[in-house]
């Protein structure tokens, strides 16, 4: 596997589960442009997102915008308001607790059965939710990115905002140019979410998940067919990472497999980020305030292999 075969990657199988992408709600993007420079990532041109706030009705503004990393697996996600709409003021209701990461999506084929399991799960969740957002090709003209989208009721994940995503045009958005990053990076391997019962949380996580998590290294591990979320109590999260939670629950950021570690490192000391933890297979850097939260990367020699 390649980086092009990026786009053709990205849908799960019928029998499947991935993590798909991380998200950043930001209160200023233009500062986070900066940040995401400094940790060597190149993101694609802002992006302003369209929805559906009932089925079969028009299209209208989200309120929000958007800039992404692109990887060869997965992406990260950055959000930041642009309205007065129902959707702006759940970012900013999050954000008042802390700048960083507040949603993990999980990767799927079939809105549909995703959203029959949770209703049978107790979950109540809403309609789902058709996105779209206009992205520009290579060759100037422009194309239509679409997703749907499903979510458990807004109480019933106090994590934040964790939900599934369909990909409708995978080849849209995963375009080569936006694959390449000064850092290296290649795939989300992982996220890491500080709780203050584990044992609660990994219940309730693989309830929504459909998927058992399993202890590993004072953690609980949801493991999907790609990528993983990692799930601990603050000391264990501080323990292993090397910063303590700000509030909790707190999703502290995202694990990026990288080409080559020692080329990673070199570059985050060349931008004066803060490593607070660094050895042969993991960085952890301090993100800029802009963003919030860590960054965790790992070496990553095969892409078949991303957060296993």
């Amino acid at each position: 596997m390649t980086i092009d075969d990026a786009a053709e990657g990205q849908r799960p199988r019928p029998d499947e589960l991935v993590l798909d992408h991380v998200a950043h709600f930001l209160p200023d993007m233009a500062a986070a442009e900066s940040a995401l420079a400094r940790l060597g990532f190149a993101p694609t041109p802002v992006s302003h997102q369209m929805h559906r706030t009932e089925p079969g009705g028009p299209l209208v503004p989200a309120g929000t915008a958007n800039r992404t990393a692109m990887l060869a697996r997965g992406y990260l996600e950055f959000l930041a308001t642009t309205g007065d709409t129902p959707n702006a003021a759940r970012l900013r209701a999050a954000m008042s607790r802390y700048t960083g990461l507040h949603l993990v999506c999980f990767g799927m084929s079939d809105a549909g059965a995703v959203q029959a399991r949770l209703a049978a799960a107790g979950f109540d969740p809403p309609p789902a939710v058709s996105l779209q957002r206009e992205v520009a090709q290579v060759d100037g003209s422009l194309a239509c990115a679409r997703f749907a989208v499903v979510r458990p009721a807004p109480d019933r994940m106090r994590e934040g905002r964790i939900q599934f995503v369909e990909h409708l045009a995978p080849a849209t958005i995963w375009q080569r140019r936006y694959l390449i990053h000064p850092n290296g990076a290649l795939a989300l391997a992982g996220a890491v979410v500080a709780v203050a019962d584990p044992d609660e949380a990994a219940t309730r996580w693989g309830a929504l998940a459909g998927i058992a998590l399993k202890p590993r290294g004072g953690f609980r591990i949801l493991q999907t067919a790609r990528g993983h979320v990692r799930i601990g109590t603050a000391a264990a999260v501080a323990a292993a990472y090397g910063m303590d939670p700000p509030t909790l629950p707190w999703i502290a950021g995202p694990i990026v497999a990288v080409g080559d570690l020692a080329a990673t490192a070199r570059l985050l000391a060349s931008s004066g980020i803060d490593l607070l933890r660094r050895g042969s297979d993991r960085l952890v850097a301090a993100a800029p305030p802009a963003l919030g939260g860590l960054y965790v990367f790992e070496p990553l020699s095969d892409l078949a292999t991303a957060g296993r």
